[in-house]
């Protein structure tokens, strides 16, 4: 017996080891998108619950809701996703004067 553990992989062909590195990969994006989906839900669930105390917390919603919608616009309207950005850089800009 040695004390080394031995690396499986290295004894496999080439093809075989990119496919168990890609389970792999793959498994772990599927994590993170569940890890995701309920840390939205979540924040999603709180947005709903309060309202809106000040401008800023209110520009916050408004700011994660165009984000969304913009998600689901990926090979959309062009002018829309341009709209999208101009009101996120705008929220931006006047969220660093007080």
């Amino acid at each position: 017996m040695t004390e080394k553990p031995i690396d499986l992989d290295q004894h496999r062909g080439l093809s075989a080891q990119r496919a168990t590195e890609s389970r792999r990969l793959l498994s772990e994006v599927e994590a993170h998108e569940a890890k995701l989906h309920r840390l939205r839900v979540e924040a999603e669930e709180q947005f709903v619950a309060l309202p809106a105390a000040t401008w800023e917390e209110a520009a916050m919603k408004a700011k994660y809701l165009l984000r969304l919608y913009a998600e689901t616009l990926a090979g959309g309207d062009a002018r829309t996703r341009r709209l999208i950005a101009a009101v996120l850089e705008d929220f931006e800009r006047l969220a660093e004067y007080p």
